[in-house]
């Protein structure tokens, strides 16, 4: 899922010629070539030295506040901030987890990133234990992320009894909700990899009973680098608002799909140019993820990937997927697979999971088959704004939102399936 950069093409709907962007020395990326595959403890090492001692660790909260750093999960939260959360209540009992379950089905950043870089992974997470006052660090990797877990675990057997952290790995079981903070810990705690209802979040009472920090695998690696290097050097990168550098999934019609890393405030244009070029014309693009929303071509063409800018345009960086889908695809049916998986990965606890998400994805089911009944359409629409924020945990809201976007997007094909004909019927298959 590693690309290279063979020479740029243009998908034949742009606005405008794509030209490659300015190259930038890869951060998380750096080091050996990725095709040689682990970097081990003592390449590691020998590339960044050692971490800096216990007191400078302790201390590298107000750092990370002023490097800006914003998770990479998906939600985008200011990772200082949470750090600082746990570090007042943990009185030196905490724990960290090291999020790897990367349970979104078209990404494949975090697992790259702890395939290839486990030792950076491990470090963030060190860093994070001696800032909050952390005895453990758990690292949660996705079960069907083999290469991945591998890689962690020899990792983690080439430190062992060198750090006073212990640290141990979990597989998390397959599922688009495991990663999720609270099913994190509800797993860690009683093998059940469902969000809870809890008042008390993770960083108030989690695994244990403890005050729990349970961060993306990126955000941490980040961390790491932050921890040597700087606040000053992390914000030399980023072209906008948002500052440093991002692992993104490029899924669809390019010639080189696959991870890489950019700086915050590339525009999609050049990150199609660095990834080869369009291999067909491009629809819609689908942009954060399955928890992200659609977006035209011409809308986001040369708008700037910063989570900032994203954001004014009703848009969201997510987990950094970048989805395109082929104009020949219909958006109807590929809006409608994505919404039947999420309602079919839904933890079925509460009313809005198993009942709202099914009643839209067998109505989405029924037009992508222009086999719609009278009112599917008014009701999709009136369903994903009533759905929004009545879920026990955000897993609703997030299929309610990309549907929401689907319908804006692909607008047209919508009303001609709800008229019970498509225009892309043999078209290839999207979402």
């Amino acid at each position: 899922m590693l690309a290279t950069a063979p020479s740029a093409t243009i998908p034949a709907n742009a606005p405008q010629a794509a030209t490659l962007p300015p190259a930038f020395e890869p951060r998380l990326l750096a080091g050996q070539l990725l095709s040689a595959g682990p970097e081990s403890w003592e390449q590691h090492r020998s590339r960044l030295g050692e971490l800096p001692g216990a007191s400078a660790r302790r201390a590298i909260i107000a750092t990370i506040e002023r490097s800006g750093l914003i998770g990479r999960g998906g939600g985008g939260f200011p990772v200082g901030r949470k750090w600082r959360s746990v570090a007042e209540r943990s009185r030196r009992g905490a724990v960290v987890v090291a999020n790897g379950a990367e349970g979104e089905p078209r990404s494949a950043k975090d697992r790259a990133l702890m395939h290839l870089r486990p030792h950076l992974v491990i470090d963030g997470g060190l860093v994070a234990a001696q800032a909050i006052g952390a005895e453990e660090l758990v690292v949660y990797v996705g079960t069907e992320h083999q290469e991945a877990v591998r890689s962690m675990r020899r990792a983690i057997a080439e430190r062992a009894r060198r750090e006073l952290v212990a640290i141990r790995l979990v597989e998390a079981p397959r599922g688009y909700v495991s990663g999720e903070s609270t099913a994190v810990v509800h797993y860690l705690n009683a093998r059940d990899a469902r969000p809870t209802f809890a008042r008390e979040r993770p960083f108030e009472r989690g695994v244990g009973s403890r005050p729990t920090l349970v961060q993306n695998v990126e955000s941490l690696a980040h961390a790491a680098l932050i921890a040597r290097f700087g606040d000053a050097w992390y914000r030399q990168a980023g072209r906008c608002r948002t500052r440093g550098t991002a692992l993104v999934t490029v899924s669809g019609p390019v010639l080189a799909p696959g991870v890489r890393e950019i700086e915050y405030g590339l525009t999609l244009a050049e990150l199609l140019a660095m990834s080869g070029g369009a291999t067909a014309e491009i629809g819609a693009v689908l942009i954060g993820g399955y928890f992200g929303g659609w977006a035209s071509v011409e809308d986001l063409w040369e708008l700037p990937l910063d989570p900032i800018e994203l954001a004014e345009a009703q848009l969201g960086f997510g987990c950094g997927l970048i989805g395109l889908l082929d104009a020949e695809a219909c958006g109807v049916r590929a809006t409608a697979r994505i919404v039947g998986y999420m309602a079919a990965e839904s933890a079925r606890q509460c009313g809005p999971c198993i009942f709202g998400l099914g009643a839209m994805a067998t109505a989405l089911e029924r037009l992508a088959t222009c086999r719609p009944v009278p009112g599917d359409l008014e009701n999709l629409a009136r369903w994903s704004l009533q759905i929004s924020g009545r879920g026990a945990c955000h897993h609703p809201d997030g299929a309610a939102a990309l549907l929401t976007s689907g319908l804006r997007v692909f607008r047209d094909e919508f009303d001609r399936h709800q008229r019970g004909s498509c225009a892309h019927p043999t078209g290839p298959v999207g979402g």
